[in-house]
């Protein structure tokens, strides 16, 4: 989470007042790891098809955690531009592809509830950073909250990978959803899970493969840019720095408290209809933040955009692995991830935009 945009949208207002650097540039950091994630996914998820996610993911951590030392010791924005880009690719094409590919192959019919688990995870990471990053740089500075998190990105990445990851239930005599390979009488039992999996060249002939891609790459243009700017976007409105830091701590419990409960409903729904209300959600937020000046109008705005980014953690991996199957997941989840360009610029447009026509009036010249 240290490299995913609710939590460097904390670090951006202390940053900007030290540094004296705009907006779009610490924007740009975050575009530039989006695209070399981006890239990089494409070769690492046929990685992890043919190794498995331990190495990937265990690899990614040490790389996020020492990106996060570096970012504690930036003067100039290449330098922040390298050791953030080097933390979000990381997070991108490591941490976040091998997880999500780990666990949409050991699970079929339980695919909902254990990705769901997963996304858990992640919102509660994003709930709590922000109030304990902000408590950090209260008593320190922002510099200090960035080795406090390299400390647990050592700790919490890592050391779980290593010791748990495991490529795909039928290296080790099991099947999906904890099924016995074995019947009653001793005679081995087919996959009972019924699923199908397509290779990358049969996935790339279908219509429906680049109708996911195209949804795949339009979604996170709109939620990364939320996501990065929302705490600094309350800031200028007039929110008390706590109260705008609150923000996104309570879009991730809201993500955190709904996810679970869709995941379950994922397994009996067809995950297109979650799709179409993840894409209705997002735009009921939107609508709403256009009018967000108050904290009780900014709570609505992070509960509904709280739930819809909730469902994308679950619809974007469901959607590739449930039309597509398991064994070649990784490689037709990398191989999506360059065709998702558009979504970086999100950000560093918004940053841009901000930054021109901040408390209602133009306050610089336009650098983007």
């Amino acid at each position: 989470m240290p490299a995913f945009g609710p939590i460097l949208g904390v670090f951006i207002e202390p940053i900007e007042r030290e540094l004296g650097w705009s907006r779009a540039t610490i924007s740009t950091a975050f575009m530039i790891g989006s695209a070399t994630g981006a890239l990089a996914s494409v070769v690492v998820g046929r990685l992890v098809d043919r190794h498995g996610p331990r190495v990937v993911v265990a690899a990614g951590g040490l790389l996020i955690a020492g990106a996060l030392l570096g970012l504690s010791t930036v003067q100039e924005p290449w330098q922040f531009w390298a050791y953030f880009g080097l933390a979000r690719a990381s997070a991108i094409a490591g941490v976040e592809l091998g997880t999500s590919v780990a666990i949409a192959k050991w699970f079929v019919r339980k695919r909902g509830r254990a990705l769901g688990l997963k996304a858990v995870g992640q919102r509660l990471g994003q709930a709590v950073m922000p109030l304990g990053i902000f408590a950090v740089m209260t008593a320190a500075d922002w510099r200090a909250a960035y080795v406090v998190l390299a400390g647990l990105a050592a700790v919490l990445i890592v050391l779980p990978s290593a010791l748990l990851l495991r490529r795909r239930p039928e290296d080790h005599g099991l099947l999906p959803d904890g099924a016995a390979r074995q019947g009653p009488g001793g005679e081995e039992t087919a996959d009972p899970s019924g699923e199908g999996s397509w290779t990358l060249a049969e996935a790339r002939r279908t219509r429906s493969f680049w109708l996911i891609a195209v949804f795949l790459s339009l979604t996170p243009f709109v939620q990364g840019a939320v996501n990065l700017h929302m705490v600094v976007n309350f800031h200028d409105k007039g929110l008390a720095p706590a109260l705008a830091v609150s923000i996104a701590s309570i879009f991730a419990a809201t993500s955190a408290l709904s996810i679970l409960p869709i995941g379950f409903l994922l397994e009996r729904v067809h995950v297109r209809y979650a799709g179409m209300v993840q894409a209705l959600l997002v735009l009921a937020s939107m609508l709403i933040l256009l009018v967000a000046d108050t904290y009780p109008m900014a709570v609505a705005f992070a509960v509904v955009f709280g739930i819809g980014a909730g469902m994308r953690n679950l619809v974007e991996v469901m959607l590739l692995a449930n039309y597509f199957g398991r064994e070649s997941l990784g490689a037709i989840k990398g191989f999506t991830a360059p065709l998702r360009a558009i979504s970086p610029i999100g950000p560093v447009l918004v940053g841009c935009e901000l930054e021109f026509t901040r408390d209602g009036v133009v306050t610089g010249v336009f650098d983007g």
